[in-house]
């Protein structure tokens, strides 16, 4: 299904075309009728000579509505820029050309209305201007037929070329993630809301969950129309309405996004290229307020410059815009900027989610350039770089171009070592291959000043270095990757870098000897006076040598195991265990079976019950 949107000045006779098309009037309001002018979208659909529908949004022509035009403009496949003969360009031709400019639409066709009204010599004139004003955009060889509504004269031929452009127009993209920008919300008696927009990036069925973003109101789909026909199920590129449940009048705005639940995330702060139009009356300066225009959505921007103190008319530059209030965009979605009276320019958003940007720095814009005009590996790598790391459905998000592409785009890059992959293919963490290296750098510097600042301790705390790093949910999966690539060595709760090594000098070495010989000689109730300094203990520990079971009470690894056995053994044979008993199996003090039935308890092996334990 396709859209053709129209554009042109006021009162140059797009609904008048419209319903010469289609056979119905677009213009819905009682107030437009009086008037006798569009101020909101209007909406129809046509049948073409071949049998294939097309969805048509006719836009408000008056420079008052150009918000309007914008919410019904940023979801058409053709635009149909309509120009009177008789009249000629005129303000708000120039300026609907120039917002089609910057949203890329790069197909459609002129329809020079009003013929009846001229001669041949005026209209070769007009449609010889027309081709001069599309040259330098993205319309430039656009078809120009001159019609008449009144007359029906050069309809025919209009409808064969809506019907070429149809035919060279690719389909919409179905990217498995449906988007429909609200354009309008009403009611219907007997049925509530109903929601319309142009549907894009996925399909949408009937009790299907939804989503309003940035609200973040949940509802499911009672009914779906297209063509004020009921369907069951609506694909990227056709206009729709839906009836929610649950969602009042009220509630659902225009701008919003209704999509699938979950995915979809607001945002207040975007990265982008933005080019002001050359017939702009003023240079753009950093840090300016103005309007922004997403799709459906409006709100007000301020614009950091990233590379120049201002932007001249016809010049382009890096941006962030920071919105007054969060808006659901993604990656690639076009936006138009505009002041209070004209349209000064537009462009592309190139990071969603941004983070503040210093200004006029070279490894940025340049990082921004790669993701505007690269390839797909080159999109992949650049938002890798700036992200550092992400899941693969988040890739998804970000990149508009088919999963399939995605996915092979990412396997071919990981073959060459441009792309790191932790964890599994469909449920990994991806890294860049230069942010992967950083984190080994920063795990090597780690862990070399801990060893150096405790040379006695066989290694630092495993949970100190996920800190460190900050690892996150693909904590264990990281670590095993440092592990297989020998950036680390585990040693059960301590990792430590592949080459330490603990030095013991003489005395040490004959401080460990003594205590570990008095251990032996009073397993179950060893001295406590001959304890060695903190950090020889920690080294013992963590060799697995002796367990620390209190400041005061350090046992042998083998004493702790044959208690920890017969207490157990006990405890399987007659259900639970009291201190006493254990102080008399082992015919030692209160004090070592305390410590002992303490840091079980600690260990989870056995849980206390009044004055008695019992297995955990």
């Amino acid at each position: 299904m396709f859209v053709l949107g129209t554009a042109g000045h006021i009162d140059h006779g797009k609904s008048s075309l419209v319903q010469a098309l289609t056979g119905t009037d677009p213009d819905r309001l009682a107030e437009e009728k009086v008037r006798g002018m569009t101020i909101d979208l209007g909406f129809a659909w046509l049948k073409l000579p071949d049998g294939r529908e097309i969805g048509i949004v006719d836009v408000p022509g008056h420079e008052r509505f150009v918000r309007n035009m914008l919410a019904g403009a940023g979801g058409i496949d053709i635009a149909m820029l309509v120009i009177a003969a008789n009249e000629g360009i005129m303000p708000q031709t120039r300026e609907h050309l120039a917002i089609l400019n910057l949203l890329g639409i790069s197909r459609g066709l002129v329809a020079l209305t009003k013929k009846d009204l001229v001669d041949t010599e005026w209209l070769d004139l007009v449609k010889m201007e027309v081709e001069d004003l599309l040259n330098p955009t993205t319309l430039t060889g656009a078809t120009v037929i001159p019609v008449s509504a009144v007359t029906r004269e050069g309809i025919p031929e209009l409808l064969s070329a809506i019907e070429q452009s149809i035919a060279s127009t690719p389909p919409k993209q179905d990217k498995g993630r449906p988007r429909l920008p609200i354009d309008r919300v009403f009611s219907i008696a007997g049925a509530g809301t109903v929601v319309t927009g142009t549907l894009v990036d996925g399909w949408l069925s009937m009790g299907q969950e939804v989503e309003l973003v940035p609200s973040g109101l949940k509802s499911r789909i009672r009914g779906l129309q297209s063509h004020k026909s009921a369907i069951e199920t609506v694909g990227p590129g056709s206009r729709a309405a839906v009836n929610l449940i649950n969602i009042t009048t009220t509630e659902a705005q225009r701008g919003e996004i209704l999509t699938t639940p979950g995915w979809l995330k607001p945002t207040s702060l975007m990265s982008a290229k933005l080019h002001i139009i050359p017939n702009a009356r003023h240079a753009l300066p950093h840090n300016a307020e103005r309007s922004i225009y997403i799709l459906a959505a409006e709100a007000t921007v301020k614009i950091r410059l990233l590379d120049a103190e201002e932007i001249k008319p016809g010049d382009s530059g890096w941006v962030q815009l920071i919105l007054d209030r969060p808006m659901a965009v993604i990656d690639g979605d076009h936006f138009i900027i505009r002041s209070t009276t004209e349209t000064l320019g537009g462009g592309v958003i190139i990071d969603t989610h941004a983070h503040r940007m210093p200004r006029f720095k070279p490894a940025i814009i340049e990082s921004f350039q790669i993701r505007e005009k690269g390839s797909p590996e080159e999109w992949i790598t650049g938002l890798l770089e700036a992200k550092k790391s992400l899941e693969l459905v988040d890739i998804m998000k970000y990149i508009p171009l088919e999963q399939e592409i995605v996915r092979a785009t990412i396997e071919e890059l990981i073959s060459r070592g441009l792309v790191i992959r932790v964890g599994q293919s469909n449920s990994g963490l991806l890294y860049a291959s230069s942010a992967w290296q950083e984190l080994i750098s920063e795990a090597r510097k780690s862990l070399s000043e801990f060893h150096k600042k405790y040379p006695l301790r066989a290694g630092m705390p495993k949970i100190e270095l996920i800190n460190r790093l900050r690892l996150g949910k693909f904590t264990s999966q990281i670590l095993d990757k440092l592990l297989l690539e020998k950036v680390v060595m585990d040693d059960g709760l301590i990792v430590r870098l592949p080459d330490f090594k603990v030095y013991l000098n003489t005395a040490e070495q004959n401080a460990i000897e003594i205590f570990l010989k008095s251990l032996s000689s009073s397993p179950y109730s060893p001295p406590g006076d001959n304890i060695p300094k903190p950090d020889l203990l920690t080294l013992l520990v963590d060799r697995g040598q002796v367990i620390k079971l209190s400041d005061s009470v350090v046992v042998s690894k083998q004493a702790y195991n044959d208690m920890t056995g017969e207490v157990l053994t006990r405890l399987q044979r007659n259900g639970k265990i009291t201190l006493a008993e254990v102080r008399d199996m082992f015919q030692t003090s209160r004090k070592y079976a305390q410590a002992l039935l303490e840091y079980m308890d600690g260990q989870k092996i056995t849980r206390r019950v009044g004055d008695e334990r019992v297995k955990y």
